[in-house]
């Protein structure tokens, strides 16, 4: 049986997500700095994955 086309997604996954994967959470905490080489993967700190919004509408002043 397949799946009505108003139930499917369009973009997947494109949206914002708030768990990140075991490789995610160390590139981030190794751009932090809070992973270091000898470190282990078990026992990971919490990492935030905020979602940064985009500011208002933008206007353009009159060029004089």
């Amino acid at each position: 049986m397949s799946i009505d086309p108003s139930l499917k997604t369009k973009g997947g996954m494109a949206g914002h997500r708030n768990v990140l994967t075991r490789a995610e959470r160390i590139a981030k905490l190794t751009e932090q700095g809070k992973f270091g080489e000898n470190a282990t993967a078990m026992g990971l700190p919490k990492v935030g994955n905020r979602k940064v919004g985009g500011g208002g509408k933008v206007t353009k002043e009159p060029e004089a």
